[in-house]
């Protein structure tokens, strides 16, 4: 198969397309024929070196956690997927070697759900990482009816569908930090718009009255809105950040996703009742994993990027 390799940690110049062996197909595994593998920040920490003190690196490697496709094989002890069934799946692994920026990839059963039709292919491969971060990220802080929650980068990968996420769950009002372009577009998700920066406090005063706290604070961004979080909830337990382990010291909850198949369907469920809107910001062929990567550190994406092998 064709897939985009590196042999060392660098720039996104390491990046490069050839031929590798097949994936092998365990009793367990369902081999996908990728048809979109979405892009995520953590793609291109791990093309820099940044995780290696994390997880176990082994080269030449694949990057890669996203994924949606269409079933090649399924191993023997795979009860759910047959050859043909259009799927998606979050597909990290214990190691970091063989990822989804390829045409073919073996993901163990239970991280597989099955595509919404409502989702285009592109769209599907985009939304695992980022639609199970937000709905971990939720859960881990009790996010649901009532609530009004504060989302942190709201227009990002992540931010996008917590907003959604949140709203599904019975939250009573999601507000958004954004920029002032990207305003609208939370409001067309659901949420009332903020800027972030300094005078967030100040902001979220004159929204919310009162005490100018809210239920929930959701922080997909680090730095400036992990340190403001904790005096904009009631109680600082229910601030979350899936950026900084020091949110803990905080007293709030960390978050690192876990792949969760059935999740994954709860969420291709909100999207096929029109409930869970997946933004791609845009689509680009594989052989352009560089670029692709290039964008993404940028960090003023909105929604998230996707690869197609063609």
């Amino acid at each position: 198969m064709r897939a985009v390799v590196l042999d060392d940690f660098g720039d996104p110049d390491v990046l490069e397309m050839r031929e590798v062996p097949d994936p092998a197909v365990g009793p367990d595994t369902v081999l996908i024929r990728v048809r979109a593998a979405g892009i995520n920040p953590v793609d291109w920490k791990i093309r820099a070196g940044r995780l290696r003190g994390a997880f176990p690196h082994h080269t030449p490697l694949i990057p890669g956690w996203d994924v949606a496709g269409v079933v090649e094989a399924a191993g023997p002890a795979v009860t759910r997927f047959t050859v043909g069934d259009e799927v998606m799946a979050y597909a990290r692994k214990d190691s970091v070697q063989h990822g989804t920026y390829a045409e073919l990839v073996g993901v163990t059963e239970t991280a597989v759900a099955p595509k919404p039709a409502a989702l285009t292919f592109a769209q599907a491969g985009a939304l695992p990482l980022a639609g199970l971060t937000a709905a971990q990220a939720l859960t881990a802080v009790d996010g649901g009816p009532g609530d009004v929650v504060l989302v942190h980068a709201a227009a990002g990968g992540v931010g996008h569908l917590a907003v959604q996420i949140a709203r599904a769950r019975g939250a009573t009002r999601v507000i958004g930090t954004a920029s002032a372009g990207n305003h609208d577009f939370l409001r067309s998700l659901g949420a009332e718009p903020v800027e972030y920066g300094a005078d967030l406090p100040a902001r979220l005063e004159e929204l919310v009255g009162g005490d100018g706290r809210v239920d929930v604070a959701l922080d997909f961004v680090g730095g400036e809105a992990l340190q403001q979080s904790p005096r904009l909830v009631r109680n600082p337990a229910r601030h979350v950040s899936v950026v900084d382990p020091a949110v803990k010291e905080q007293g709030g909850r960390y978050v690192f996703v876990r792949p969760h198949g059935e999740q994954l369907a709860e969420l291709g469920e909100l999207a096929a009742r029109g409930r869970l809107r997946v933004e791609v910001a845009r689509e680009l062929p594989l052989a352009e994993a560089a670029r692709a990567h290039r964008l993404q550190e940028e960090g003023h994406v909105r929604g998230k990027l996707a690869l197609l092998p063609g």
